[in-house]
């Protein structure tokens, strides 16, 4: 009934309202607060955003993933274009084959022939009495023969001739005989011609006679 008393209690409670209204302001700053009143609407809303979130993610990883080779079958028109690019392909490189093959029976020949006129010849011309010549060197000059006879039956198939029309498997089966004979003789000889050249070269005076053909081949 007294107003100072009354008026002493007012304050208390308007400091106590304003002490809660500051301590759930602090709360709303510092801590996530979750509405326990979330209707059935905003439910769906985030079901809807988790969904989305899926397949965001999904379309992500297939944008990142290697790109697949496409299903879609090639039109005919496209298989023939494919099938004349191989067949080019094919064909450029079989020419390449032949022409290599070629040079290499071009250079072996070259040397054949270098070996006989700056080396067995001039053996020959000296008639050394302890020198064979045809032991050391066995069927070269035959071998020299066949290789050039090979070359040409190559260029014979290959000279004005389309590279789709050139056989050479033929040359070879033609040769077939002759380079089995005269190479079965050489490889025969071989092991021995080895073992005499080794023995030359223990000899000073014939070494030397060997010598001056190398010089005269370089």
């Amino acid at each position: 009934d007294c107003p100072g008393k009354e008026g002493t209690g007012g304050r208390k409670s308007n400091l106590t309202l304003l002490r809660n209204k500051l301590y759930m302001g602090q709360r709303r700053r510092t801590e996530p607060v979750v509405e326990s009143t979330t209707s059935a609407g905003d439910h769906g809303n985030l079901r809807r955003s988790q969904s989305d979130r899926t397949e965001y993610s999904q379309k992500l990883q297939e944008k990142m993933a290697p790109q697949a080779v496409s299903s879609t079958p090639a039109t005919p028109l496209q298989e023939d274009e494919e099938d004349e690019e191989v067949s080019r392909r094919l064909m450029a490189r079989r020419v390449k084959i032949i022409a290599e093959l070629m040079q290499t029976e071009k250079d072996y020949i070259s040397d054949l022939d270098l070996c006989i006129k700056e080396v067995i010849q001039p053996l020959r011309n000296k008639q050394i009495a302890r020198f064979d010549v045809d032991g050391l060197f066995s069927n070269i000059e035959l071998v020299h023969q066949l290789s050039a006879k090979l070359l040409s039956l190559l260029e014979e198939a290959t000279t004005d001739v389309e590279p789709p029309m050139q056989i050479i498997g033929e040359v070879f089966l033609q040769i077939k005989g002759p380079l089995e004979d005269t190479y079965k003789i050489y490889c025969y000889h071989h092991d021995d011609a080895h073992t005499m050249l080794e023995y030359y070269e223990k000899d000073e005076e014939l070494k030397q006679h060997l010598r001056d053909c190398v010089q005269s081949l370089k």
